[in-house]
Order: C-alpha cells, then sequence, then structure tokens
C-alpha cells in the first residue's frame, strides 16, 4: 500500500512532471510471475525512473547507509527509500553478498519483479562494463526470466557528483525476456555462470547502444582515483561477440 501511494499519490506525480519518463517495450513486461529485470546503471535516479515506466512493482537492493542516516535528513531518506520498494542490503561482499542473493531470490519467490544492475554498480563515464555474475547466478537458482532494459539519458541528466538530476526526458527501452531453463542444475558452473552473465549484459548493449568495456565498473572507478587513464572500449561484445550496431535510443515521437 504504501509503495502504491508513494508511485501513483506522492512521489511518483512530481517524478512524471519532471521528467517526463517514456518507455518502449514495456509490453515485454510479464503481467504475472517472477522475474528479474536487469538494467544498466547510470545513475541513482535509474531506480526511481524505471519503476515508473513498468506497471507492477519492481523490488531493487539499496545500500544499508540509506538506511541508518542520522537527524531528520537521515529519516526522510529511509522514509522514502522504503517507500518506493527497496530492500537495505551489506553490499561490503562476501557473506553480504550471499545475503542480497537469498533475498533477491526470496522476492522471485513470492512471484513478483526483481531489479539488478549486472555491472555491480554505476557506470562511471557512461558506457556498459562487464557484468558480474551474481545476475547469472539468481537466473539459475529462481528459473525467472530476465528483462533485459536500457535506461537513457539519467547520466546526462545526472552524472558523478551531482545531486538533483536536471529535469528532461528520461527513458527506457525494455527488452523480450531470457530464458535461460537450459542450464537448469548449473548454477555452480563458474563457467555457465559467465557465459549467462554475458548473455544478459549482451542483451543490454543490443538495447542502449553505449560503448562496451570488458572490465568491471569497479575496477574502473579505482583506476581513476589512481589517476589512471580510462580502459579502452572493447573491440568485441560481452561474451567476444560482435559489437551490435545499434544507436541510441531516443523518445519515441508522439
Amino acid at each position: 500500500m504504501f509503495y502504491w501511494v508513494m508511485r501513483n499519490l506522492l512521489v511518483g506525480p512530481w517524478l512524471r512532471l519532471a521528467y517526463q519518463p517514456w518507455v518502449i517495450g514495456a509490453r515485454n513486461v510479464p503481467r504475472t510471475g517472477p522475474a528479474i529485470v536487469a538494467s544498466n546503471h547510470l545513475a541513482v535516479i535509474d531506480s526511481f525512473i524505471l519503476p515508473l515506466v513498468i506497471p507492477r512493482r519492481v523490488t531493487f537492493l539499496g545500500k544499508s547507509d540509506y538506511f541508518t542516516g542520522k537527524g531528520l535528513k537521515g529519516k526522510i531518506v529511509a522514509w522514502f527509500m522504503t517507500g518506493i520498494g527497496v530492500i537495505p542490503v551489506d553490499r561490503s561482499g562476501g557473506a553480504a553478498s550471499e545475503a542480497a542473493l537469498r533475498t533477491g531470490l526470496r522476492v522471485l519467490r513470492e512471484g513478483s519483479l526483481f531489479g539488478i544492475y549486472p555491472e555491480g554498480t554505476r557506470s562511471p563515464d557512461g558506457r556498459l562494463y562487464k557484468a558480474k555474475t551474481g545476475v547469472a547466478r539468481m537466473a539459475l537458482e529462481s528459473g525467472a526470466p530476465v528483462i533485459p532494459v536500457a535506461m537513457v539519458d539519467t547520466d546526462v541528466a545526472q552524472p558523478p557528483g551531482k545531486g538533483l538530476p536536471t529535469f528532461m526526458p528520461l527513458g527506457a527501452v525494455i527488452g523480450e525476456p531470457l530464458d535461460f531453463s537450459r542450464y537448469k542444475g548449473m548454477e555452480t558452473d563458474k563457467f555457465v555462470l559467465r557465459a549467462v552473465a554475458d548473455e544478459i549484459e549482451y542483451a543490454i548493449l543490443a538495447l542502449s547502444g553505449q560503448e562496451y568495456v570488458d572490465a568491471y565498473a569497479a575496477s574502473a572507478k579505482e583506476r581513476t582515483a589512481r589517476g589512471e587513464p580510462p580502459i579502452p572500449a572493447a573491440e568485441e561484445g560481452p561474451g567476444g561477440l560482435p559489437l551490435p550496431e545499434v544507436e541510441k535510443p531516443h523518445r519515441p515521437k508522439r
């Protein structure tokens, strides 16, 4: 109920007015049943715009810091994150990563949509980075289809370091669901997990028209912090496939 009120009465109308969200491929989201919504991650506002263009509730994981802030601001942030369906999780790795996986699987077992960013963190420069295998393991363990999504222009509205995003139209392109049932029972095979993660990332790339970097986004951020040059774009797509010839999507003409 709280989510519905936030999405349709309190926060959603203001976001729709400010960012005029548009979507291509909304029909690819199943009306019922569990599914993993796997998206590129360009800005913090991704987690606010994507739920507006998908008719069903989408549950995301968010770093626990959002829920432990002090003072009035901390309470407001925690209230807001809870209202939009974010579940707090410790993202420090190891046992925390396993806990995040289990939380996602629980959401899927309930027949809901679970949102995940396969890159593991926001892109530091608007390019698409290598997917981590957590999304693959979740897909194989749950048996749920994976819906690839490309967010569009959220990095333009909210580049790294910017607080309030610029008011401008923002959108999403939703691809056809991916079925990985052929790999049932192989969720512990690291080569299978890598192949599935690459297939998911390739589907996102084929929607977004981004440059692809065959390295993890976290590594790219570490290089930047050390003052090293950016990692060059890859000459091949995920899994060694040819790069898709796709241009950046644009808002559909009305």
